[in-house]
């Protein structure tokens, strides 16, 4: 290995969130050196390396877009090429693309004190290399890029049809005329079912259990009404604000009146499909304690009416040659099955750290204002809602990481490390969320604390006060000068 080249930034991750990162450090600090690096071999994350058919965002892009650039495009409920697209764009317009270094994959990170530099190890098509770095901002996502969760069903391997998880969705692949049994009810599935239903003889949703699913237009006739009467940006600007408040606002009444919402959602699909059975509708668990699913236009809706596709609520008793035996006594036979069954969650896509030579295990840290972690200076890490658009949070923990090295630069820092000082914080598990992948994970996450600033809230607008205005030196983030 030779010896290291030296940066200001290192950013890793390619996806949504990086290229939002490079340009938000790009316009903050133009002074500042940065690379991207990409393990892959492109760019886009999540809506480069998912093609399965249907492919879509589950938030409007007037929020999963970037604040700083509008979306231009007719549809707020986005197709993924489109989404993709757009992350190409803005990197192109900002002139950060040049900075993203693809397939290489970062490794390890090792922070000395003594030199106030982080020393990235990183796997590339040449061999292993090396970056030091003055701080590693971390936009790496949430899960596993290799491969998604699949359960250990009995029989599963005497399938002879053909098997796919739509982490994986095979290029160019024929499903015409094929019987579809598509197994999950989350967003993946909702999307999935109705966009093979097109092509497919038939495709039933398989459901352990049921998903609060919410109709909404793909198209926001407020905001290209006001497109037509303002400049761009003061239009995105407003329609940016109005989705947020309307996400906002249904989040908290799920939260304060669940039945009153349970009510709501239930009132919606008995207008589309009228009169159901709660089996099939009616999760055992109150709105927001898992995401909600968003049905663009009524696609599953119009689906399940016109018979090309249907839901089943039940369990896998097993699987044999043809399809699957249910427990019910129910048998669904299938030429294809879909494990839409959920991701694996990994914050930090495995990167080893290593703090003074001491392993970081950040099951024992605590989450300081979402976006860094007790005992380990100079690191940021990306990370968006669960109860909106991701894209918000990444927006506002960008432009905090831009002040906070502003900050450091002006009074001659070197380092800045949140540390867990006040006795009276006492740890909580990290997200108040009931999904298989966050659960099946839980234990090796970091904890939030019991208040500010180590208190994850979800909300955008305290985080908004706390991280666009907030003070920098709270008593809890410690500054270092050289010795």
């Amino acid at each position: 290995m030779t010896s290291a080249e030296q940066i200001d930034i290192v950013i890793v991750g390619a996806g949504l969130s990086g290229v939002g990162a490079a340009c938000h450090l790009k316009m903050r600090l133009p002074g500042k050196s940065f690379v991207v690096l990409e393990g892959r071999a492109s760019m886009g994350g999540t809506w480069d390396l998912f093609r399965y058919p249907g492919i879509r965002s589950d938030s409007d892009m007037f929020t999963l877009g970037y604040r700083f650039r509008p979306w231009r495009e007719m549809k707020a409920i986005a197709d993924g090429p489109s989404i993709l697209r757009y992350i190409r764009d803005t990197a192109r317009e900002f002139d950060v693309d040049s900075r993203v270094r693809y397939n290489h994959s970062v490794k390890h990170g090792s922070w000395s004190s003594d030199r106030a530099l982080w020393t990235v190890k990183i796997d590339t098509p040449d061999g292993e290399k090396a970056i030091e770095c003055r701080f590693l901002y971390l936009c790496t996502g949430y899960y596993v890029y290799e491969g998604g969760y699949t359960p250990e069903w009995p029989g599963f391997s005497e399938y002879e049809g053909t098997l796919i998880h739509p982490q994986h969705w095979p290029e160019n692949f024929d499903y015409s005329g094929k019987r579809i049994v598509v197994i999950g009810s989350g967003a993946t599935a909702v999307t999935l079912v109705p966009a093979l239903a097109e092509k497919a003889a038939h495709v039933t949703m398989l459901q352990r259990t049921p998903t609060y699913i919410v109709n909404r237009p793909s198209e926001d006739r407020i905001a290209n009404s006001l497109r037509r009467v303002l400049p761009e940006k003061a239009a995105y600007a407003l329609t940016r604000w109005k989705n947020v408040m309307l996400q906002n606002f249904f989040y908290k009444l799920a939260k304060r009146r669940p039945e009153s919402m349970k009510r709501l959602i239930a009132k919606g699909v008995e207008k589309e499909l009228g009169p159901q059975n709660d089996r099939d509708f009616s999760p055992p668990y109150n709105p927001w304690e898992q995401r909600l699913c968003l049905v663009p236009d009524s696609d599953l809706f119009r689906s399940l009416k016109a018979g090309t596709s249907s839901i089943v609520t039940d369990e896998i008793e097993r699987f044999d040659a043809r399809g699957i035996q249910l427990k019910s006594g129910q048998r669904l036979d299938a030429d294809v099955i879909v494990t839409a069954t959920g991701l694996q969650l990994k914050i930090m896509s495995g990167l080893d750290l290593e703090v003074d030579g001491e392993r970081v295990d950040l099951s024992k840290k605590l989450a300081y204002k979402g976006m860094m972690y007790s005992d380990v200076p100079n690191l940021a890490q990306a990370f968006g809602y669960t109860n909106a658009s991701w894209t918000l949070k990444c927006d506002l923990t960008s432009e905090y990481v831009c002040r906070l090295l502003k900050h450091m630069d002006r009074n001659g820092y070197v380092s800045c490390t949140p540390r867990r000082n006040d006795p009276a914080v006492k740890e909580e598990p990290i997200l108040d969320f009931k999904s298989g992948y966050i659960e099946r994970v839980l234990d090796t996450l970091p904890k939030q604390g019991s208040k500010q600033p180590w208190r994850l809230y979800q909300d955008y607008f305290k985080d908004l006060r706390m991280m666009r205005y907030g003070r920098l030196e709270d008593g809890v983030m410690e500054f270092r000068r050289t010795k």
